[in-house]
C-alpha cells in the first residue's frame, strides 16, 4: 500500500489514475484549487476502496499558481497519510496556438503553470522526498514537447522544457532515491481537449490510467500513453524541417 498525493486528481487523467489507486487499496490525498471538486472526488474514491472499504481520501488546497500553498498542502497530505511515498502531478493548462497568440494573459497562464510553477512545485517535492529517504515523482508532460510543430508552438514549448527538467532530475537524483516518472500522453479525451479535432489513436482517461500506475510502481523514467504514440513521435521527430513547414499537424 502506497501513500500518494495527486495534484489535479479531480478531473481527466488524474481522476482516472486516482480511481485505479484507490480501487487497489492505496492511500490517496487529493490536492487542488476547488473545494467542491475535491469533496466530490474524495467521495467518489471512498466508494471505490477494495472489499467494501470506505476510507475517505484526504484533501488539501493547492494552486500551482500560488507557491505559498505548496508547503501547507504537502504538510496536510503527509500528516493525513502518515507519510508520503509518491507525488503525482496531472494538473496543467492548455490553449490553442491561435488563442494564446491573441491573449497575453492566457499565454502567461499557460507558460507559468506548465513550466515555472510546475517546476517550482517539483523542487519542493524533491526536497521533501529525499529528506524522507526517497520516493517517486510522477508528472504528466505531453507528446507536444517532443518536436516543434505549428499547431502547438507555445504549449509544446512548455512541455519540452518540463521534460528536459524532469529527465535531468532523474539523472541527478535517482541514485539518491528519487525516482522520476515522465508520462507523455498523446491525444486523450479530457476537458482540456474538448472541441479539438481528434487524431488517430485518441483514447479515454480510463484507457491510459493503468499504464501510468504501472509506470509509477516500476519507476519507469518515461512512458508514452497510449503506447503507440512512442512510435508516432519517433516518426515525427525524424521528419525533415522542410516537411514540418508544409504539414499542418
Amino acid at each position: 500500500m502506497k501513500r500518494i498525493a495527486i495534484v489535479g486528481g479531480t478531473k481527466g487523467i488524474g481522476r482516472a489514475v486516482a480511481r485505479v489507486l484507490a480501487a487497489r487499496g492505496d492511500r490517496v490525498a487529493l490536492l487542488g484549487r476547488d473545494a467542491a471538486d475535491l469533496a466530490a472526488s474524495a467521495g467518489d474514491l471512498a466508494a471505490r476502496g477494495p472489499d467494501g472499504a470506505h476510507q475517505t481520501p484526504a484533501t488539501a488546497e493547492l494552486d500551482l499558481a500560488r507557491p505559498e500553498t505548496y508547503d501547507a498542502a504537502l504538510d496536510e497530505a503527509t500528516q493525513r497519510l502518515g507519510g508520503l511515498d509518491v507525488v503525482v502531478i496531472t494538473a496543467g493548462a492548455f490553449g490553442t496556438q491561435e488563442a494564446l497568440e491573441a491573449d497575453a494573459a492566457g499565454r502567461e497562464r499557460v507558460l507559468s503553470t506548465n513550466f515555472t510553477h510546475t517546476i517550482q512545485f517539483c523542487e519542493v517535492v524533491r526536497v521533501r522526498l529525499l529528506a524522507a529517504g526517497g520516493g517517486t515523482l510522477c508528472v504528466l508532460g505531453s507528446v507536444a514537447g517532443d518536436r516543434a510543430r505549428k499547431p502547438v508552438v507555445l504549449y509544446g514549448a512548455t512541455k519540452a522544457g518540463l521534460a528536459y527538467y524532469l529527465q535531468g532530475l532523474d539523472l541527478r537524483y535517482r541514485d539518491a532515491g528519487l525516482r522520476v516518472v515522465l508520462v507523455k500522453p498523446g491525444f486523450v479525451r479530457t476537458g482540456m481537449t474538448a472541441g479539438l479535432p481528434e487524431p488517430p489513436f485518441a483514447a479515454d482517461p480510463d484507457d491510459v490510467a493503468p499504464a501510468i500506475v504501472k509506470a509509477i510502481d516500476r519507476g519507469t523514467p518515461q512512458i508514452y500513453v497510449p503506447a503507440i504514440w512512442q512510435l508516432v513521435m519517433l516518426v515525427i521527430r525524424w521528419l525533415p524541417t522542410a516537411v514540418m513547414r508544409r504539414v499542418k499537424f
